[in-house]
C-alpha cells in the first residue's frame, strides 16, 4: 500500500470540492482549480479529509501521484505557491513591463521579453535582481520558474546567470588552475 497514498488530506476552512467523473474541482480563497485523477483512482471525503482510494493493486503506481496532486492543489487554493530566484551578474536584471510580460537583461546582444501565462504573477525587487513566481497552480508556477532560469542557465565557471533562491553551485577552475 502507498504510505503517501494512504495519508488523508485535510480540508482547511473555506475550500469546497467536487467530484465530476475523474476530476477534483477545488475552490478556495485564491481560486479555483481542477486536477484530473488517473483511472482508477477515486477521491472520497471522510471526517472533513479527502482520501484517494484505489481500486486495485494495478494502480498502485499512480496512488501517491494522484493523492499527492489533489493536496497541492488544495495547498494552491489556501496559500497559494511561489518559487525565488536569483540573477547574478554585472548589468544582469529583470523588470516588469506592464503588467503581463518581464523584460530580462542577460548580457545578451537583446532584452529578452518573456510574456506571463494567466494565474502566474511575478514580483521584482527594486533592485532588479530578484524575483518571485507566484500562483495556485503549483505545476505552472515551477515551469514558469524553469523556463526563467533556462534564459541565462547558472555558469559554473563565472558564477553567472538565472537561478533559484537557495541554488548552490559547484564553482569549475578553469583551464590554467586545472593541474
Amino acid at each position: 500500500m502507498s504510505r503517501i497514498g494512504k495519508k488523508p488530506i485535510p480540508l482547511p476552512k473555506g475550500v469546497t470540492f467536487k467530484i465530476e467523473g475523474n476530476t477534483v474541482a477545488l475552490q478556495g480563497p485564491k481560486g479555483k482549480l481542477e486536477t484530473a485523477l488517473p483511472q482508477g483512482i477515486r477521491m472520497e471525503q471522510h471526517d472533513g479529509n479527502l482520501v484517494a482510494i484505489r481500486e486495485n493493486d494495478s494502480q498502485a503506481a499512480v496512488h501517491g501521484l494522484a493523492r499527492a496532486l489533489v493536496n497541492n492543489a488544495v495547498e494552491g487554493v489556501t496559500k497559494g505557491w511561489s518559487r525565488d530566484l536569483e540573477i547574478v551578474g554585472i548589468g544582469y536584471r529583470a523588470e516588469m513591463k506592464g503588467k503581463g510580460t518581464v523584460v530580462f537583461s542577460l548580457g545578451y546582444s537583446h532584452p529578452i521579453e518573456y510574456p506571463l501565462p494567466s494565474g502566474i504573477e511575478v514580483a521584482v525587487d527594486p533592485k532588479q535582481t530578484k524575483l518571485t513566481v507566484s500562483g495556485i497552480d503549483r505545476q505552472k508556477v515551477g515551469q514558469v520558474a524553469a523556463e526563467m532560469r533556462s534564459l541565462r542557465p547558472p555558469d559554473p565557471y563565472k558564477n553567472k546567470g538565472v537561478r533559484y533562491a537557495g541554488e548552490r553551485l559547484k564553482k569549475k577552475v578553469g583551464k590554467t588552475g586545472a593541474k
